[in-house]
């Protein structure tokens, strides 16, 4: 019984979204290949949740349209908001924001097609932007070897503010007579 607990905590913890009662009896099905009904579920994630009320608990069980979750509790709230600030303070390099303008402009690309127009190895930069869910891969190329294709992401759009890549600027838009380099064509 306690293998089984443990076992729901683990996959409530390492689900991103959160998971419902039903996913969590197939997993256990398949994964221990014990047959559990959906009431001994939901009676061993009460337990969970009460074994997490504890103070000593940094976060707790909590239940959204019927998908579970560990949160962290409130009175950690402060600490958990500072270590994300400190990750949004580390900017971005020169050459991941020359990646992230190719990728958002040239959507969906590879990355060799990205290293073709920089002329540079692109692997760290896009480590990094996939880290910072600025990208997402978003599916294969027909090409030799099939190459992962990537573009912009959701978290991309909200945090420049736009509501599609449509909406991005336009090359017209960017150069004026001020920011020209040379003469003017006569």
């Amino acid at each position: 019984m306690k293998d089984i607990l443990l076992n729901i905590e683990a996959i409530i913890f390492a689900s991103e979204e959160g998971i419902n009662a039903n996913e969590i009896k197939q997993i256990l099905k398949d994964a221990l290949a014990i047959d559990i009904n959906k009431q001994e579920v939901l009676d061993m994630l009460n337990k969970i949740g009460e074994k997490y009320t504890d103070e000593d608990q940094i976060f707790s069980l909590k239940v959204f349209n019927k998908q579970y979750q560990f949160l962290t509790k409130e009175k950690y709230h402060e600490t958990v908001n500072q270590l994300q600030a400190h990750k949004d303070k580390k900017k971005l390099s020169q050459a991941a924001l020359e990646t992230l303008s190719i990728i958002a402009y040239r959507q969906p690309i590879t990355k060799l097609e990205v290293e073709q127009i920089r002329g540079v190895n692109c692997d760290y930069s896009i480590q990094r932007l996939l880290e910072k869910n600025l990208i997402e891969i978003v599916g294969k190329a027909e090409s030799i070897g099939k190459p992962l294709l990537y573009a912009t992401s959701g978290q991309f759009m909200q945090h420049f503010g736009i509501r599609s890549v449509k909406d991005l600027p336009q090359l017209k838009d960017i150069i004026t007579d001020d920011n020209s380099i040379g003469e003017a064509a006569k």
